[in-house]
């Protein structure tokens, strides 16, 4: 039985129909978004630091209660999402 004969396509490369985009030039972070991003997490920090060593001497901490854990780790939270903003 004799061999079908197979047509071969021409080698073409897909055209790109779409228009490129450029990004945006992005420049470093300016100083003082970085100095109020570590100033979040500090203040976390030593809001939560505060609150063990001293908390029932203060007495908006002591009225607080275990919502001290929340606003300590608030400004923790939020000082770590500004580093993703972070260049």
């Amino acid at each position: 039985m004799p061999k079908s004969k197979v047509r071969k396509k021409a080698a073409t490369a897909p055209v790109d129909r779409r228009t490129p985009v450029k990004p945006k030039s992005m420049g470093p972070s300016h100083p003082l978004y970085v100095a109020v991003m570590l100033g979040l997490m500090l203040i976390g920090l030593l809001w939560l630091v505060v609150n063990y060593l001293a908390g029932d001497k203060i007495p908006f901490m002591l009225e607080l209660g275990a919502w001290n854990f929340a606003v300590g780790f608030a400004f923790i939270i939020v000082g770590l999402l500004m580093t993703m903003r972070w260049r």
